[in-house]
């Protein structure tokens, strides 16, 4: 089963000045993950072709784009999170080619293709900041948008799953009212960017597309297991997609700092395994230090091998009465 990782050392050229958590050292740690587990080889890695500014369009207004083009000449703040410096724009530009080639590359043979870019993505909505969140939150272009535009173009309907410990706003604000994108969401309730909640299912014509699932602080492996054997795989038994997008984050791992979540390679390995029977075009978010380290390569890991964990597990009260609220309400349109 291939394995391939679309990167450029233009990823490494969006950079802080200062200390600032989303910067290039973010790949070092995930480079050195996955070559500490044999999954970083020179022959696995592909360099992605840039899309052309008028690509971007596809999926953010040319106001916006055209703003992140004129800060990009030098280094400044698009707002109290997120920066912009010289080498953001082609770094950009490029994260998307990357995006494009990874969905394309699991159309064409089923595997494992990972766009490991930055700037990450998940929170740009088409005019920058996503159903009223306070910033962009680290983020630039919306990769998984433009993974999700790419498949829907190819295969007439998308279906994405964004685990990364923030609500995927920019990526549901975009497609809202698109029934063709079905976005699945596990994230941490009640913090940033504080949106993605039970009741929030699409817009009126796309209602019961998205489907948010805000896990409690402090959650676990036995919460996250629950709510990816509850909602996540009945979903995709339902829509049988060829091609799954991921939006990959991995800061809900125990020692990353942005979020209480306390996952370990448990819950990223039983992820990765369940969704081997799809091919997969894999978008990197967010993650931060041991996230990247261990919870990337365990997902890779338990792709490739494809033998999820089965047996009981032991959820907490407030898992099991989130994930209840979600089934209850999803009902409408799923059978979960």
């Amino acid at each position: 089963m291939p394995l391939r990782i679309f990167y450029s050392p233009l990823f490494r050229e969006h950079r802080p000045e200062g200390y600032h958590p989303e910067n290039p050292t973010r790949l070092d740690y995930a480079i050195r993950g996955l070559s500490e587990n044999g999954l970083w080889d020179e022959e696995l890695i592909l360099e992605p072709e840039s899309v052309s500014p008028s690509d971007v369009l596809m999926i953010h207004d040319e106001e916006y784009v055209e703003r992140v083009r004129e800060l990009a000449n030098t280094f400044e703040y698009l707002d109290p999170d997120t920066y912009v410096s010289p080498g953001t724009w082609e770094a950009a530009l490029t994260a998307l080619g990357a995006a494009r080639n990874a969905v394309k590359s699991a159309v064409k043979k089923k595997g494992l293709y990972l766009a490991l870019v930055r700037p990450p993505g998940h929170h740009a909505g088409r005019s920058g900041r996503a159903f009223n969140a306070s910033t962009l939150g680290f983020c630039i272009f919306n990769n998984s948008a433009f993974a999700a535009h790419t498949l829907k173009e190819l295969d007439g309907k998308a279906l994405v799953i964004d685990f990364d410990a923030h609500h995927g706003n920019g990526t549901q604000e975009i497609f809202w009212n698109d029934d063709g994108v079905i976005h699945i969401d596990l994230h941490e309730r009640d913090i940033y960017p504080w949106s993605g909640y039970e009741h929030d299912v699409g817009g009126r014509d796309a209602e019961g597309s998205k489907i948010n699932v805000p896990m409690p602080h402090y959650s676990m492996d036995d919460d996250y297991l629950l709510a990816w054997r509850e909602v996540v795989l009945p979903v995709l038994e339902a829509v049988k997609p060829k091609v799954v997008v991921v939006s990959a984050g991995f800061d809900g791992f125990q020692g990353e700092l942005l979020t209480t979540l306390r996952l370990t390679e448990r819950f990223f390995r039983y992820a990765g395994a369940t969704l081997s029977r799809y091919s997969l075009a894999v978008i990197f978010e967010g993650g931060y230090n041991v996230g990247l380290m261990k919870g990337l390569p365990a997902f890779i890991d338990g792709y490739l091998k494809g033998e999820p964990e089965r047996g009981p597990i032991e959820p907490s009260y407030e898992a099991l009465s989130t994930v209840h609220r979600v089934v209850e309400i999803q009902r409408e349109w799923w059978e979960l």
